[in-house]
Order: structure tokens, then sequence, then C-alpha cells
């Protein structure tokens, strides 16, 4: 049985699914292995070394640049087939690896060489030229290992060799690096702990220990293939797609590497890939709980929702499975507006499971909806705007409990269901809900990271609102996109083409249409046709200018001693690559500056958020209070942050609300959107690469200079503000034609004289975090 890969089957248009590039936003590090074959007659050892790379370091896959004479494209086929990022290029000898452009660090290696072990902590080195250092008149053969950061080198003049290299950007490695097989002769077995064996100046005939340690991996295609997929423990998902797929002709391959390659595929967003493998596999199956339910994920991500729940009922039937399997068709009837059928489903996990959370949180907010669905009614629909958002509970991300509150403030002082109505984006948007939305004055769609395609996937318009083409192109009440962002993640791999089709539905029928900064507006024209780039406004985040909405927060603030970190972890691997070592160490080192001036605290705005606080202490001995705010009421997250002296956050909101409240801020930049607020405001210097190799030493010079001149720091923030409530203000003025509701605000000169708003909680009855 075969199973094709269906980015390649025939009458199939392959998606466009490029990783999405930002990283010269994020400072994010480019990492490439170059290789320079002096001929053909060379191309037989890169193919050894590429083999001994995938094979003793299954979990590393960065671009394999090889640097070759001018040979035929044709000639690097054979190499291509092992390795799925090879990138051939033209050059005019081996010391081109100093000058290979697109690249921050770079291991050059030989098709002299086996790699034996893993290259993590050549991976970590961030200065100068690291080498063993070589006896003898050069010191620096050309056949050596180098670990190249290229910002160490003279651009201008960069070296025209290795022996060029000036000393003191000299880095010594150990041995192990970059070991010669002459030294062991023909009977001299390996030492222990060699991670790169080299064989220049060897004899390829020769016998030996070190010369049958190189032949373990002259291996044909099939052989080789058979080995990566036979090794234990993490693989790379770029190298395991590779070489997985497609499956030999007549061949049934192992059924956890179908449902493994499944889960690649839907990590990245491909869940038509993912289904099309798991389809064929699981057919006539139905002892296989594990693979159903991933199925059925899969099959849901693509709005197939009765299929899906298909496939979760079937993988119900195992004890082991059947928790998370009912939480999942607790979500599916909660997308699809089923609430009884999403408590019952969540009411049998828990009859199943009694400690499953996921359950266990679907069962309390569909208990809450049918109690709220018994209420008295609120005002008539035709006094009401409708609000399409993310309404975050519980201990989800406090940041986007903060938000909707925040835009209503914008239109009305009265922030609850008396004026709003309010449509959790992840809902599907059916006829009964279009006519609840149409019925209402005006539908206001955001604020937050909404174009993202992987938080809620659904196959109806690929981002967070679920809604079809069909149907949004109904909405026949005034629609306003209020302050949304384009948030996906650098590196972050999508599928644009159903993403931008719903963008395009959407901009045609908006009145209104604007973006929290200016990079998100940026992106989102480049998707769109001509005739509608100009309709993309800005429209900073409301939670910036909180001052301005309520006038409680623009009281001189009661500061007390403290400094408030905050980090994220959700997409991990694309925040900080190789570099996570790297920044909590540099972290500790800031943190242990900063403590000498104001005691440092962290602000978890998740649970997940708290791994910053344990890795620390593990690691570096070093601990500090954690403030949950996930567990705080929205006053009380803003008066934490109005009330310490200096936040340094990695979260979007971590920067962003502290910033409303009037608190200068540091931002901690692994996503572009943080870049993209700090030049909004221009001040660029507020923020620093998670990737920064001085990351300690600039952060804490950059928060002493905040607190010893406080003052002066604050009314700098105040002063940026001006120029993004000046920016909302315009923006409203252009709403209230569309929504036909006074002014809150009154005179724009007199400063902020709105009335408290009306807390929210009262209206969330949402989704809880999928847990799944």
């Amino acid at each position: 049985m075969t199973y094709p890969d269906p980015s390649t089957t025939p009458g199939t248009t392959p998606a466009t699914a490029s990783a999405d590039d930002r990283r010269a936003v994020t400072g994010k590090r480019r990492i490439a292995f170059a290789v320079h074959v002096a001929g053909a007659g060379e191309l037989p050892g890169l193919r050894t070394l590429l083999r001994s790379l995938a094979l003793s370091d299954p979990a590393l896959c960065e671009d394999v640049v090889v640097l070759h004479p001018g040979l035929p494209d044709a000639a690097f086929d054979a190499a291509r087939r092992l390795h799925p990022r090879l990138i051939p290029r033209t050059a005019g000898g081996r010391d081109d690896v100093f000058r290979l452009d697109g690249y921050d660090t770079v291991v050059a290696l030989t098709p002299a060489m086996v790699v034996l072990g893993r290259l993590d902590a050549l991976l970590r080195l961030r200065t100068g030229v690291a080498a063993v250092p070589r006896p003898g008149p050069n010191g620096a053969p050309g056949d050596r290992l180098l670990v190249i950061q290229c910002q160490d080198l003279d651009h201008s003049v960069p070296p025209a060799a290795a022996q060029d290299i000036p000393e003191s950007d000299l880095v010594p490695l150990d041995s192990r690096y970059d070991f010669r097989a002459l030294r062991l002769g023909d009977d001299l077995a390996v030492p222990g702990g060699v991670v790169v064996l080299n064989f220049a100046g060897a004899q390829t005939t020769c016998a030996g220990p070190a010369h049958a340690a190189r032949a373990r991996y002259d291996l044909d295609d099939e052989a080789f293939r058979a080995a990566y997929l036979a090794l234990p423990g993490a693989q790379h998902p770029d190298l395991l797609l590779h070489l997985a797929l497609p499956f030999p002709d007549g061949s049934r391959p192992p059924i956890d590497l179908v449902r493994q390659l499944a889960e690649i595929h839907r990590g990245r967003g491909h869940h038509d890939r993912a289904v099309a493998l798991l389809g064929e596999a699981v057919a006539g199956r139905p002892d296989l709980p594990r693979c159903h339910e991933t199925l059925g994920v899969c099959l849901m991500a693509l709005s197939r929702y009765e299929e899906a729940e298909t496939h979760l009922l079937l993988a119900t039937a195992s004890p082991d499975f059947a928790p998370r399997a009912f939480g999942q068709l607790a979500r599916l009837a909660w997308l699809l507006g089923r609430t009884e059928d999403a408590r019952g489903y969540a009411l049998a996990g828990l009859e199943a499971d009694p400690t499953d959370a996921n359950c266990r949180a679907w069962y309390a907010r569909t208990s809450a909806m049918g109690r709220i669905g018994r209420s008295p009614a609120a005002a008539p629909p035709g006094e009401q705007l409708a609000h399409v958002a993310l309404f975050a509970d519980g201990e989800e991300n406090a940041g986007d409990k903060v938000l909707p509150e925040a835009v209503r403030s914008c239109f009305t002082a009265d922030t609850g269901p008396d004026r709003w109505h309010q449509q959790h984006a992840h809902l599907l948007v059916d006829e009964a809900a279009l006519e609840r939305l149409n019925a209402r004055r005006a539908v206001v769609v955001g604020g937050g990271g909404l174009f993202l395609p992987d938080t809620a996937p659904n196959g109806n318009s690929g981002w967070q609102w679920n809604i079809p083409d069909d149907v949004l192109a109904r909405i026949t009440a005034p629609l306003a996109v209020f302050a949304v962002g384009y948030n996906v993640f650098d590196g972050q791999r999508y599928r644009r083409e159903r993403f931008a089709a719903s963008l395009r539905t959407l901009v045609e029928r908006s009145a209104f249409f604007g973006l929290r900064n200016h990079g998100s507006v940026a992106r989102v024209r480049e998707l769109l046709p001509e005739s509608l780039r100009e309709k993309v406004r800005y429209q900073p985040c409301p939670t910036t200018v909180a001052r301005h909405l309520d006038p409680r927060l623009a009281e001189p603030a009661a500061r007390e001693d403290t400094v408030l970190v905050n980090c994220a972890y959700d997409r991990a691997g694309l925040r900080f690559g190789h570099d996570y070592g790297h920044f909590l160490a540099e972290m500790a080192a800031a943190i242990r500056a900063v403590s000498t001036s104001a005691e440092v605290r962290y602000a978890a705005h998740m649970p997940a958020d708290e791994r910053f606080v344990d890795d620390l202490r593990r690691e570096h001995g070093l601990t500090i209070p954690v403030e949950p705010l996930y567990l705080l009421s929205n006053d009380a997250v803003r008066d934490l942050y109005r009330r310490t002296r200096l936040v340094i956050g990695m979260r979007g909101h971590a920067g962003m609300i502290p910033f409303g409240c009037g608190t200068p801020v540091i931002s901690l930049v692994s996503h572009p959107k943080l870049a993209y607020f700090l030049a909004d405001i221009d001040r660029p210097d507020w923020g620093v690469s998670v990737h920064e190799r001085a990351l300690g030493d600039r952060l804490a010079e950059r928060a002493r200079a905040v607190l010893d001149d406080h003052t002066a720091a604050v009314a700098d923030v105040h002063d940026r503000q001006l120029l993004l409530w000046s920016a909302t203000r315009d923006n409203l003025a252009r709403l209230r034609g569309l929504t036909g509701l006074p002014d809150p605000f009154g005179d724009p000169d007199a400063g902020p004289v709105v009335p408290s708003p009306r807390s929210a909680a009262e209206d969330r009855v949402t989704r809880p975090r999928d847990r799944a």
C-alpha cells in the first residue's frame, strides 16, 4: 500500500507553505553548514558526510551550502536525496566560507569528514572563529573544521584564507571536534567522545578502526533511509519527512511512523496532508484510537466537522485515549454552537478520567453558558455592538482578558453585555450567528493577533475567525476590523492561499480596517491586490492608550521598588532557535545586576510562562517570586503594571499593557510584533533581541538607565503615548459615522474623562485552553 504525499500528488496544486522569514526584525541567528567540493570526485565524500550528520545528530537540520567550482546542478541530485536543505553555490574556493552571505554562523566542514556525535556545542558558540589549534607555520590549514561568527569578520576586507584570521578572533576548540584520522594509523581505535573525524591526508584504501567508523556511513539510499527511520529519540521534522516520504511502492509503513508524519504535518498547519496520510492508514481499522484522534483533530482543523466527530468517537473506545478524545469532542461541539452536546462530551471525559483538566474546564464553561442562556435578555439587538474577539478566562492568557475590555472602552463606557453582543472568534459563524451579527448596530472585530493560522485552525478562513467567505460577504451590519495584528512567528510555516482569499473578502466587506502596528499593515498589504491596499490603516492596540480610556490610570502612580520580568514559551523553537541556553544565562546575569537597584519579580501571563522561573532556578540557582497575572482581574493586572517601575517583557501585552498604564518597558524581542510596536513609537532602543550576544549587559545597562532617571522615562512613555492616542482618536471619529454612537471622550484636549469601564467578566463564557 502506498501513501502519496498530497503536496506532490498528480492533479493537485502544491500549496505555498514556505516559512515566514523575519530574522532581520527579531535578530534570530541564521546558521548554515558549508562544505567545499573541489570537483565531482569529492561528491561521494559529501554524501558520506551528509549521512553521518543525519545519523549522528538526527534532531539537527540546518542549511547545507555546498560550494563548488561550477558543477552541473544535476550533479547534486544524489546529495539532495539525503538532505532537504541542500543549497549548491558556485565559489572560487574553500575560503569563500568567509564570504557566505545570508548567514550569521557558518560551520565549515569538508568532504573528508564524518560526524560521529552531536554538534550542539558548536552551534552554541557565539564569538570569533573557532577551530582546533594546529601546529605548523600556517596554524590554520584549509582542511580544518571552522565555526565562523560572521559579525566578527571585517566585512570590508574579509580574510582571504583561514591563515589570515586575526589571532584575537581565533577561539580554540577541543580536538574531538576535528580529530585527525592520521593520528590513529591502521590499528588505534577512535577515542571515545570524538565528534568529528577528519580523514584529510589519509589514504582511503586503508583499513583499521577509523576507516571502519567511516564505512558505517557508506550506505545506499534505501539502507540510509531505513537506518534514520529506525533511530530512537528526537528526529528533525524536515529530515524525517524528507527521508520517509514517499513510501516505497508496495510497502505498508509502520502505523506509528504514519501517525508521526501526520503529527508533523499537523504542527505545520498542513492538515490536508495529515488527513491524506492517516485516512488510508486507518481505513477499516477501528483499533487505532490514537490515529483516529489525530485524524479527527486534523479534520476539525479543515472544518470537516462531521467526519471529525466520527473519528473522535472511535478514539473514545480506548480507555487510554477517551479523556483526550472527549475533550476534543467537547471543543468540536462548542465550535458548532451545540452547548449541551459539548457539556455531555466533557462529562463523559470526566467519567473516564475525573482528573482530566481539559474536560473539567469544558464542563465548567459549558455549564455556565447554559445558565447565561436562561438569563433575561439584554438590551435590544439594534442598540448593541457585536464584538468578535478571543475572550480568555480561567487561567488563559492575561493579555487576552484585558484586551477585549480595552477595545470596547474605545466605543462605549459600558463594556458589559448590555451594550455588547459577544461572538467568540473561534465559534463557527453559521446562518443563525450571521443573523445575530446583522441585527446589531455594527460588528467590531478585534483586537489581538487574530491573523495567526495555528492557534485554532479552521478550513473556513485560515485565520482565527471561523467564518466562511460566503457568510462573511453577507454581513450587512457595518463591519470594523479594529487593532488586529498579523501574528505569524519568524520562521513559521502556514498555508497562505486560504488566508489570503479570506483576507480579501474581509477587506472588501469592511468599512474600517485597522491593524495594530505598521509592520502588520505592510505584511497584510503584501497579500492584497493593489486596489485594496489603501483600505488597510494603522490603529494601535487600545491597551497602549489605557491612561486615556480610564481616568483611574491617568492619576500619578504610587510606584513600588520593583521590576517585573516576563517570558513566553509558546512555539519556543521559533522564538529561541539554538539560543535558549544563551538567553537563560544572559537573563540570569541581567537579573542579578538589576537586583542591586530594585526587587525583580516575575509576571506570568499564563501558567506555561513560569517555565522561566523553574529553568532559572535549576540552571543558575536564581529564585525570583512569581506574580500569577492569569489569576488576577483586569483591574488588578493594570494596577500591578502601573505600580512597578519597569517591565522587561517578551509577550506583546507584557509590553503594551504596562506602556498603556504609563510604565517604562523593555521588550525581549522573540517575535516581530514587539519590534513593530517599538518602531511605531520610534523607540527601537527599548527592545533587545533574545539572540543578542551581549543580552545581559545591554539589558542591565538599559534597565539601570530607566531606574536612575525614572521620572524622565515615565515622561517619555507619556509623550510616546500621545502619538498612539492621536491616531486612535482620528480613527474613532471615522467609526462614529458607522456606529452612530456619541463620542465618549468629549474634548480631546481635556484629558481622560470617560467613566471607569464596567468589567466584562460576566460576559466571558468561552473555551478552555486546548490541552490535548
